[in-house]
């Protein structure tokens, strides 16, 4: 299956978490760092999700909760209510990430490393989350920090601004500096 990569400005969006354990809450604290709204309804949560700036409604998560949420997790113990979640979430146009079988829903949560801006997602295609992440540490390690992407930002406008005649080969140098810094074949 072929997956489309993508990344969202969904900030300020509503999004609906179902589940009140460990993998609904991993799942809040990336929606929140997207800027998502976030309400998570559960009969049990984890204490740790009273720490976090969301709505918490303690009980069964019902179709109708659904409403408005432009992303959904569903994320309980039990999977025909997963399952059911899913199927109403997907006919109410959400996106939605089922956290029991990730083939059921339309939107995945990848290995992401992030670095002064600069975002790197891995998704394998795959059930195999440990080698996403392994590949995701493995990114990380070559991302420049912010001294080092500010003064490629100051080069590459300066290149632009150059004279056509030399913007080229301006454009050649950071293009030839910035794999090199980062390992790529040259």
């Amino acid at each position: 299956m072929t997956l489309l990569a993508a990344f969202l400005d969904l900030r300020g969006q509503p999004a609906l978490v179902a589940g009140g354990g460990a993998v609904a809450l991993r799942r809040t604290r990336t929606l929140l760092d997207a800027g998502l709204t976030v309400t998570v309804v559960a009969p049990q949560l984890d204490p740790a999700f009273t720490a976090l700036p969301v709505r918490l409604v303690e009980r069964r998560c019902e179709p109708g909760d659904l409403h408005g949420a432009r992303v959904v997790v569903v994320a309980t113990s039990d999977p025909a209510v997963n399952d059911q979640l899913c199927g109403a979430a997907q006919a109410a146009g959400a996106l939605v990430n089922h956290a029991g079988d990730a083939s059921r829903g339309s939107l995945r949560f990848p290995a992401l490393s992030a670095r002064a801006g600069v975002q790197v997602a891995v998704n394998t295609g795959r059930e195999l989350p440990m080698l996403a992440q392994a590949l995701g540490e493995r990114v990380a390690a070559l991302l420049p920090d912010e001294a080092t992407l500010d003064a490629w930002t100051r080069q590459r406008e300066a290149a632009l601004e150059a004279a056509p005649d030399r913007r080229e080969a301006a454009l050649s140098v950071l293009r030839q500096e910035i794999r090199q810094t980062v390992g790529a074949a040259l």
